[in-house]
C-alpha cells in the first residue's frame, strides 16, 4: 500500500500533471479519498519554494545552452507570458487571479506555471505562495469530486 501512496506522491511533483493527474490515478488505485488528496496537495506543494526561488535562475542560466537551450526558453516564455497575462487581467486582484489559475485545472495552468509566473513577476513570496497552496486545495477538490463521480459512473455499469 506504501508503494501506491509514493506513486501518487511523485506523480504530484511532476510540472504539467501534477495533482491533476495524480488524484484520478490515486483513484483508480482505491485510495480512499481523502488520503489520496492528502498525499497528492503536499506532493504538489514540496516544489513550489524550490520554484519560486530557483527555477528563474536555472532557467535563465541554461537557456543559452546547447542541448537544453529551447526548453529552458520555452519554459521561461511560458511563465512570462503566463505572468503577463494574469497581471494583465488581475490587475489590483493579483492574489485571487494566482489563486484561481492554479486552482482551475485546465492545461498550462497549476502550481509549478503558477509559481514561476509569481517568480518572474517578483510577486511577495508569501502572498504568492499562500495564493498557490490555496490554488493546490481548490484544484485537489475539484479533482477529487471529478474522479469520484468518475468512479461512482464506471461501477453502475
Amino acid at each position: 500500500m506504501l508503494k501506491k501512496y509514493l506513486y501518487i506522491f511523485l506523480i504530484s511533483m511532476v510540472p504539467l500533471v501534477e495533482l491533476r493527474l495524480a488524484v484520478p490515478v490515486g483513484t483508480g488505485m482505491g485510495i480512499p479519498w481523502y488520503q489520496c488528496l492528502i498525499v497528492c496537495m503536499i506532493g504538489n506543494m514540496i516544489p513550489v519554494p524550490f520554484i519560486f526561488f530557483f527555477a528563474r535562475r536555472i532557467l535563465e542560466w541554461g537557456k543559452d545552452k546547447p542541448v537544453i537551450g529551447k526548453f529552458f526558453t520555452w519554459c521561461l516564455e511560458k511563465g512570462h507570458k503566463g505572468g503577463e497575462k494574469l497581471k494583465e487581467k488581475a490587475g489590483k486582484g493579483m492574489f485571487w487571479a494566482l489563486l484561481l489559475f492554479v486552482g482551475i485545472p485546465l492545461p498550462g495552468t497549476g502550481a509549478w506555471t503558477g509559481t514561476l509566473a509569481a517568480s518572474i513577476l517578483d510577486l511577495d513570496f508569501k502572498k504568492s505562495t499562500l495564493a498557490v497552496v490555496l490554488g493546490i486545495l481548490l484544484a485537489g477538490i475539484i479533482m477529487t469530486v471529478s474522479s469520484q463521480l468518475v468512479k461512482a459512473g464506471i461501477s453502475l455499469f
